[in-house]
């Protein structure tokens, strides 16, 4: 998503929205092992929702 930066002055610069990444380093129970993924703050409030192995079987993430 972009749009624009707007000083004071009333002055535009373009810019970007990113999204907020990070990369996390979590433990799996089913594969017996630590898997690291690069999250957003949301992905990881689905994570702590429905757990890390449901939550990679509901998004088919491997």
């Amino acid at each position: 998503m972009s749009g624009n930066n707007v000083s004071h002055a009333k002055n535009r610069t373009r810019r970007v929205f990113e999204p907020n990444l990070h990369n996390h380093r979590l433990w799996s129970e089913v594969q017996n092992k630590w898997i690291t993924l690069k999250l957003s703050k949301k992905g990881l409030r689905i994570i702590d929702k429905f757990g890390l192995d449901k939550a990679l079987e509901k998004y088919n993430i491997t």
